[in-house]
């Protein structure tokens, strides 16, 4: 395959394709509008090709390809169904067909999604195991849908039950960014770094000064090109779940990825502003319960942590102990540090000063997540399909259509940083759009766009765009008066 340059992996301009309805639609003989969609925003970006498709100038024929959409758990744990929750079905099954009609000699499905989820009942319910299976009989090209999880679990009580080493360490490889890594100015000897329902100790092991690990699938490293299929959704401890998030799913194990830090922000921890010590007993209890040898132990410490969080929600907290916040200075140098290696890490576990493979960023924002996303989206009704090759870009097209102030999303902002193996050579105000939308500058056609009002999880409303323009003319009446 031919070396990469920055006309492909560093591009700053994004497609938007919007369908006729904000609906998915789907017909006996195929999924017409997305297809469609996903024709146009090609198109806008000189990738379609008349004879191999939409994605048939950008992906070289005999490619591996690996598609990886957001297949985060089984069912919303609110009441907003499963549309607003993972990569629609239409948009997976399109993205595969692309990639076969432009030629490429491997395609597969893959992500693993959080430990919780039912892989097998996610696959019969969207219809795609089936699918699936029926495509490998007819086309040996295609190499079917795979759950990169090491880990899974269930939960009974409240207690957590793993099924460990699913697979075998070698189908992985463990990168080490050690001082490289964005998250080594906030790493302490304190082991501060937490992720939901693992026992603290484990990720001791495998970030600590100097050391940052990561355990990436084989299957993304071996292919040529990535076709990231996020579902734009609002995130709870990221601000955005988007391109640049989505990348969490190429990793094996929960124990290396980092997502918050203990404590409260006024004790050097990002878990939640100030301090409180009531939160701080709920993390001592959970850390028991996550450290746990025995069922009975963890449920009992489980029943502590939760009895300690009703008197917090009483008290009127809607944050937690989770890092669910724009304060979370955590999770977004993961999100990045992941970013960097599908880019520029070799098989071989080392990086390359040269992005490595080619990454396609196709975003469903059909019906987008608000609210308590990941996990507990409501439905949010956009109509709309983006498409560009650089995941920063994208997800600064992301942050405002969910009405940020870009600003205030870490994950966002921060990708444009100059760092070791960058992920965009470009600032954020280059990034434009083109497609249905308008053509021209992001910053200045965006926000200018008429969309439904977005409900954001709470720790996030005051990234909102209309918050903040609300307090900075609050700001400037005040000034005024003074």
């Amino acid at each position: 395959m031919k070396r990469l340059d920055a006309t492909t992996w560093n591009a700053p301009r994004v497609a938007i394709a919007r369908l006729k309805a904000p609906r998915y639609r789907e017909t006996p003989g195929g999924d017409d509008d997305a297809c469609a969609a996903l024709s146009r925003a090609a198109t806008a970006l000189g990738w379609n090709d008349a004879e191999r498709g939409p994605l048939g100038r950008v992906i070289p024929n005999g490619a591996r390809v690996l598609i990886k959409p957001n297949f985060v758990i089984h069912a919303n744990q609110s009441s907003g169904g499963i549309e607003p929750l993972i990569t629609h079905p239409s948009l997976v099954r399109a993205a595969v067909d692309a990639a076969l009609k432009a030629g490429a000699s491997r395609v597969l499905v893959g992500d693993a999604p959080v430990q919780g989820c039912d892989f097998d009942h996610l696959m019969a319910i969207t219809g795609l195991g089936e699918w699936a299976t029926q495509l490998m009989t007819t086309e040996a090209r295609f190499a079917g849908i795979i759950d990169f999880r090491r880990t899974t679990c269930t939960f009974v009580d409240g207690v957590r039950i793993a099924s460990e080493d699913l697979q075998a360490e070698e189908r992985f490889t463990l990168f080490d960014l050690a001082g490289d890594s964005l998250l080594e100015p906030v790493t302490d000897n304190r082991a501060s770094f937490r992720v939901t329902c693992y026992d603290p100790r484990l990720m001791a092991r495998t970030h600590a000064p100097g050391r940052h690990q990561y355990l990436i699938t084989r299957e993304a490293l071996d292919a040529e090109i990535v076709i990231n299929l996020p579902k734009l959704k609002t995130h709870k401890k990221a601000g955005i779940t988007c391109a640049l998030k989505n990348l969490i799913g190429i990793n094996g194990n929960k124990e290396y990825l980092p997502h918050h830090r203990l404590g409260g922000a006024a004790l050097g921890g990002d878990c939640y502003p100030g301090s409180s010590l009531l939160k701080r007993a709920t993390e001592y209890a959970l850390d028991r319960q996550n450290g746990s040898r025995s069922a009975l132990s963890s449920k009992l410490w489980h029943e502590a942590a939760e009895n300690l969080n009703r008197i917090a929600v009483r008290r009127g907290d809607q944050i937690g102990v989770e890092g669910s916040w724009l304060g979370n200075d955590t999770v977004w140098r993961t999100g990045l540090d992941l970013n960097r290696i599908l880019l520029y890490g070799r098989t071989d576990a080392t990086m390359s000063d040269r992005p490595q493979r080619q990454v396609l960023h196709i975003v469903d924002a059909v019906i987008a997540g608000q609210g308590n996303g990941p996990l507990s989206p409501d439905p949010l009704p956009l109509g709309l399909i983006l498409a560009g090759s650089n995941a920063a870009a994208v997800d600064h097209v992301g942050a405002h259509l969910l009405g940020y102030e870009t600003a205030r999303v870490a994950i966002v902002r921060e990708a444009f940083g100059d760092f070791r193996w960058p992920i965009a050579g470009f600032k954020s105000t280059d990034v434009s759009i083109s497609g249905d939308l308008g053509e021209g500058r992001a910053d200045e056609v965006l926000p200018s766009c008429e969309w439904p009002a977005v409900s954001y999880p709470a720790g996030w409303r005051d990234a909102a765009r209309q918050h903040a323009v609300s307090n900075r003319a609050q700001a400037a009446s005040t000034n005024h008066q003074l």
